[in-house]
């Protein structure tokens, strides 16, 4: 089932009720404990090099009759960067890459949601890293809504996205022997994300 829609398109079953969908509708806190903000990378031309950011907050507020009334933002702290590779994260938080000493924080705010069909959905805003604020999209698949344990209401979202990192000027990258470059220009963004519904 759609989060925004009362079903699915093409399905003949009866409607969920609207206060079924209505109950999600509210403001959330992102759970940094159960999301994932990660990102992959091409290196060498040759294999794929992954990390994530372990250090970041965001809320959410879902309308659950009107998508286009739904809003995201992100704050995530540079610094926090993780590939496995000591070496590599100080690199990245060099100023070759993130300059996190100047640019600590990399934020998103939408602007524009929209309902897909079924469980898809696409979120657009402004990503600013380094300084420069530039259009994003990211297109989310609605995982459910439950009670966990401690009677926190959840929902939970994946997304994806690519960037040109080049677009906000991250343009360092050396020149292989056998021809094209170190690091690829294009990064595939991926989000697993868990939100607790704000009380009151």
């Amino acid at each position: 089932m759609g989060l925004f829609s009362n079903k699915d398109a093409g399905d003949t079953t009866t409607a969920t009720p609207a206060a079924d969908l209505s109950a999600l509708t509210g403001d959330y806190t992102i759970d940094p404990s159960h999301t994932t903000i990660g990102f992959v990378a091409r290196h060498a031309m040759v294999t794929n090099v992954k990390g994530s950011f372990t250090d970041f907050s965001g809320s959410l507020h879902l309308d659950g009759t009107d998508p286009s009334q739904s809003t995201a933002t992100i704050d995530v702290k540079m610094d926090s960067i993780a590939t496995g590779n000591a070496d590599r994260d100080g690199h990245l938080k060099s100023a070759d890459f993130f300059k996190t000493d100047e640019f600590p924080t990399m934020t998103f705010r939408s602007t524009k949601a929209e309902s897909l069909g079924g469980d898809d959905y696409r979120i657009t805003g402004d990503l600013s890293i380094l300084g420069t604020t530039k259009e994003l999209s990211i297109d989310l698949e609605f995982n459910g809504s439950a009670k966990d344990p401690f009677g926190n209401e959840r929902v939970g979202f994946e997304g994806k996205a690519e960037i040109l990192r080049s677009e906000w000027g991250l343009t360092w990258n050396a020149a292989l022997e056998t021809g094209g470059v170190l690091i690829s220009d294009k990064v595939k963004l991926n989000f697993d994300i868990s939100a607790i519904k704000n009380a009151g």
